[in-house]
């Protein structure tokens, strides 16, 4: 009796971890990207700052077409803006002109637990077919705007609120001087 309870407990323990390990096949952890077309010479690969040009075809895991490029003008992306989810973006740096690819994208690099109703269900694997039309990368004055100038914005906020608040604080001091000033001169005609 014993040895079948063992025997049906190791039998059920085994089941469940083959289950687990063919659930997990289904789910996507980590961004894949397969690379369908390169173009014979690549100059030019993308970089965070850089501005692409690029058609694309998503698709849930099932097949089903969620959005799609090719009956419009190609979507302009610049990496580094967010402007696309956070797994295509990934998937497109180290990209060149005329170069195809296949990104997998895992739900945490997509929409997420709560997707994108009624198109995109919670916890959805995306795939994108991706073809570079261009690649523009930024120019020095584009990467001093985008390097610089939010360093510099966080130097200054600080120090305009400190005039701010040292001039607050001399207008302060001289109202209540010229205060002083005016109970004297009343106390002086009495």
């Amino acid at each position: 009796m014993k040895f079948t309870m063992r025997c049906r407990g190791l039998l059920l323990l085994a089941a469940l971890t083959c289950g687990l390990a063919l659930a997990a096949e289904d789910t996507v952890e980590d961004l894949q990207v397969d690379t369908l077309v390169k173009p014979e010479t690549c100059d030019v690969l993308s970089v965070m700052g850089d501005t692409l040009q690029i058609h694309y075809t998503g698709k849930l895991m099932d097949g089903k077409v969620i959005d799609t490029s090719l009956s419009r003008d190609p979507l302009v992306v610049e990496l580094g803006k967010r402007t696309v989810i956070t797994g295509l973006e990934q998937s497109l740096l180290g990209v060149c002109a005329g170069q195809k690819i296949k990104a997998t994208i895992p739900a945490h690099l997509a929409y997420g637990k709560k997707g994108y109703p009624p198109t995109i269900p919670g916890d959805a694997v995306l795939e994108f077919e991706v073809e570079v039309i261009s690649v523009l990368q930024q120019t020095p004055w584009q990467k001093m705007v985008n390097d610089v100038f939010p360093v510099v914005c966080l130097a200054l906020v600080p120090t305009l609120l400190g005039l701010v608040g040292l001039y607050l604080y001399k207008k302060a001091s001289a109202q209540k001087q010229g205060k002083k000033k005016a109970k004297d001169k009343k106390s002086k005609k009495k």
